[in-house]
């Protein structure tokens, strides 16, 4: 039950050779390079049309009111990892203080 099955492999029935590739040889033909055009003169592009962006008032709050969100969060998650060490350190120290003064209550005695 709890002993692993392994798969089985079939044995190989004889020699397995692989398929025979033909190399046949190829012809180097050398093509004459054509002729360079001068280039032309440049003519003026139209200027590229990128869509602008226009703020309203509504979407300027939109931005306005999203970053303060995301820096009141980050901001509240921060302090409260800080305060988390903070506790941690304070909880250590008094366990440090406490277990000293077992330790030197029993030498005293």
């Amino acid at each position: 039950m709890f002993r692993p099955k392994l798969p089985v492999m079939p044995q190989p029935t004889g020699l397995v050779t692989p398929p025979a590739r033909v190399v046949e040889p190829t012809a180097v033909i050398q093509h004459q390079p054509a002729p360079v055009a001068p280039p032309a003169a440049p003519v003026a592009a139209p200027p590229a049309s990128r869509p602008t962006v226009q703020l309203t008032p509504g979407s300027v709050l939109a931005l306005v009111g999203g970053g303060t969100a995301v820096v009141l969060v980050v901001g509240t998650v921060l302090v409260s990892m800080l305060l988390a060490v903070a506790v941690t350190a304070a909880s250590v120290a008094v366990c440090v203080l406490v277990i000293r003064s077992l330790i030197s209550s029993q030498h005293h005695r």
